[in-house]
């Protein structure tokens, strides 16, 4: 798996830097579930989106290489996760604590990236297979 996720960097380095810049923005606010995750119910959820996305990522990855399906994984996993949060919004409380404003840049984070993979989806399907 180690040496799977190296390529998939080696990859993903090599093209635009907008990309990286993006993926890397990706990492830090998400990796935020884990500390939030021991107080919020919420950020549990988003813990468990986020790994299972980044597990789909990968297996997307070895099954087609770097292509624009690579998103199916978050597709997949975030969805139902921004959905969750969209439904919870009224609890979230962002105005009130830092969890909830996490919770808020960590749904709006995951819905952006979703409009990108589900776009790059929609053009690998009509027959774009670079990514």
């Amino acid at each position: 798996m180690l040496d799977l996720m190296q390529r998939f960097n080696a990859e993903m380095n090599a093209g635009p830097a907008w990309v990286v810049i993006w993926v890397n923005i990706m990492v830090v606010i998400l990796a935020l579930a884990i500390p939030f995750s021991f107080v919020r119910r919420e950020a549990r959820v988003v813990l468990i989106g986020t790994l299972l996305g980044m597990v789909g990522t990968m297996m997307a990855y070895h099954h087609f290489g770097y292509q624009r399906i690579l998103g199916i994984g978050h597709i997949l996993f975030w969805t139902p996760t921004v959905i969750y949060l969209w439904l919870r919004r009224a609890s979230l409380r962002p105005g009130d604590t830092l969890s909830g404003k996490w919770l808020v840049l960590a749904g709006l984070v995951m819905a952006l990236s979703l409009v990108f993979d589900y776009a790059d989806l929609v053009r690998w399907l009509m027959g774009s297979r670079g990514a």
